[in-house]
């Protein structure tokens, strides 16, 4: 498998890890955000407030969840994030 391929298959499995322990697969509820931030990019994890900003702009359609297309804007942004330095 190339190596594109692999990380792609990493980033769906990680949504789907979190994804769903509030009954709802398909989308990432705020507390399962913060689950998923605490334990994979605990530095980027912040306080509550924080938090609660960066889950207002991640849910661009703003139906309360993380949907996974929104999922990977924000892994896309972060990554253009991680080249800048």
């Amino acid at each position: 498998m190339a190596m594109l391929e692999e990380q792609l298959i990493v980033l769906k499995k990680t949504f789907d890890k979190y994804a769903g322990k509030d009954g709802d697969k398909g989308s990432l509820s705020k507390a399962e955000l913060a689950d998923l931030f605490h334990e994979e990019i605990p530095e980027m994890a912040g306080d509550k407030k924080q938090l609660d900003q960066f889950f207002a702009s991640l849910d661009g359609d703003k139906d309360g969840t993380v949907s996974f297309p929104e999922f990977v804007q924000f892994a896309a942004t972060l990554m253009l994030l991680y080249n800048a330095f």
